[in-house]
Order: C-alpha cells, then sequence, then structure tokens
C-alpha cells in the first residue's frame, strides 16, 4: 500500500509541474491587412545646382512621414538667401526662410525646358527656376529673385 501512495504521490507532482498547454499562435494579418511598406524619397535639381526638390511619396519613408501622410513636395534654393518651399498634394504651401542649413541639391538633374512629374506634382525647369503644381493646381516658385506660392 505504501508503493501505491508513492506512486500517487509522483504522479501529482509530475502533473502540477508540467508546462501549461501550448497557446496557439496569434493569426497572421491577410496581405490586404499588411501594413504599406515605406517608399523611397526622390530628389532631383536644376542645372544649376541652386534649385533642388525632395518628393516624398504617400505614407512617407522609414525615416520620414509628412504631418498628414499624403505625398509632399519640399524645394529649396540655396542663393542668394537659403529658402525652403513645402507643398502637400493639397491644400496651400508654407515658404520656410532662416533655416539655417543648406543641404541643397542632388538627386536627377532635370535639364532647363524639362519637367519632372511625380503623383500629384508636376514641375518645369527653366533657366529663370523651378515652377512647381500641386493636385489642386497651386504653385510655387523658385528663383534667384523669387521664393513663392501661389
Amino acid at each position: 500500500m505504501a508503493w501505491k501512495l508513492k506512486v500517487a504521490i509522483l504522479a501529482a507532482a509530475l502533473v502540477g509541474c508540467s508546462p501549461p498547454p501550448a497557446t496557439p499562435p496569434a493569426p497572421q494579418p491577410n496581405a490586404s491587412e499588411a501594413p504599406t511598406p515605406a517608399g523611397e524619397l526622390e530628389e532631383f535639381m536644376l542645372p544649376s545646382g541652386n534649385i533642388g526638390c525632395v518628393y516624398i511619396p504617400p505614407g512617407g519613408t522609414a525615416v520620414y512621414r509628412s504631418p498628414d501622410g499624403r505625398a509632399e513636395l519640399q524645394c529649396d534654393r540655396v542663393a542668394p538667401t537659403y529658402v525652403r518651399i513645402v507643398m502637400s498634394e493639397t491644400g496651400p504651401g508654407v515658404v520656410q526662410e532662416n533655416l539655417g542649413e543648406a543641404p541643397c541639391c542632388s538627386g536627377e538633374v532635370v535639364a532647363y525646358g524639362q519637367s519632372w512629374s511625380r503623383g500629384p506634382f508636376t514641375c518645369q525647369s527653366a533657366e529663370a527656376g523651378l515652377t512647381c503644381a500641386n493636385g489642386d493646381g497651386r504653385r510655387l516658385t523658385l528663383s534667384r529673385e523669387t521664393a513663392a506660392i501661389r
């Protein structure tokens, strides 16, 4: 009888020390529910090297997302003073002055007389400067003399 008691105690101890049953793996999201991968920014500049733009696609990049999550165009002019114009795909843009930085310009060179277009933005390169329009038809103009939004 002592033998049966020892077996019962041992069995109870083993049951108490057994790991809990495995939980099923969490369901994986469907392809349509998976997060959208970050896009790549795109840069271009005018032949002078004084004016250049950065295009941020809708949803942003791995390191930057526009405030409204939409596509954004940031265009810089280095001289005579450093100025940046930021435009969303819709709505008015913003002229930023006295930024204290001058990281402009790099990327594809858009020859004078040529255009560049991505998403809702279309830009025209000219010896007189750069003109870009967004989806609302609002325009930015950058040249040595002008930094404006219309």
